[in-house]
């Protein structure tokens, strides 16, 4: 099935695309764990030492540019895990709905979903004891 794709939706894959090689150009390049990195450091980390629901993300980003996929889920595991299945959530977008994609798109597209998990994911990621602690980056 050819999905027939208005102006705009180019426009905004086209920027996408672009911005995403331009985001791999950089991580590939650059080491944010390296002294000078044009990274920034997360300020909410910085300001209270607790990681905030994207800590690590930028450093699993660099880390799948390198093939490094384990290193990657150690940084920021609920962040891959999203990324591993947003290709499937653009192209339900975009038309190409198959019947066994329905439950997954049922539970992501529901926002109690996402109000049950961020918070739990944000508290559990900041527990000190086992298991928790692999949810820290670089566990």
């Amino acid at each position: 099935m050819i999905v027939a794709l208005k102006p705009l939706q180019i426009a905004g894959l086209t920027a996408a695309a672009l911005a995403a090689v331009v985001g791999f150009w950089l991580l590939r390049n650059f080491d944010p764990n390296a002294a000078g990195s044009p990274f920034p450091e997360c300020m909410f980390h910085a300001f209270t030492g607790w990681y905030c629901i994207g800590c690590g993300m930028t450093r699993a980003l660099h880390a799948l540019t390198h093939g490094d996929v384990p290193r990657a889920f150690s940084m920021n595991p609920l962040a891959m895990s999203m990324l591993s299945i947003s290709p499937l959530l653009a192209a339900w977008k975009l038309g190409w709905q198959p019947a066994f994609l329905r439950p997954l798109i049922a539970v992501v597209a529901e926002p109690k979903f996402w109000l049950v998990l961020l918070p739990f994911y944000w508290i559990a990621r900041n527990l000190p004891w086992f298991p928790f602690t692999l949810l820290a980056p670089g566990s």
